[in-house]
């Protein structure tokens, strides 16, 4: 984000600075993925795997809402 910011105060050509912007978005969708899919390969699975129904629908509705959320933008 710093290079973005100072790209944008440092008068950068536009196409120039949505194409980083894009560049950054990317990398944050990249992480984001992998963040998630450690969640599932282990809050997730455990939880479901767990005995206490509450913390199933608790964990289930954070995926959900998740999916949600990113649908929103």
């Amino acid at each position: 984000m710093r290079g973005v910011i100072r790209m944008i105060e440092e008068d950068a050509y536009c196409i120039d600075v949505i194409r980083q912007i894009q560049a950054v978005e990317a990398a944050l969708d990249k992480v984001s993925a992998q963040i998630l899919e450690n969640h599932l390969n282990s809050c997730v699975i455990t939880a479901i795997r767990g005995e206490d129904p509450k913390e199933r629908e608790r964990v289930l509705q954070e995926i959900a809402d998740v999916f949600e959320q990113a649908n929103k933008v």
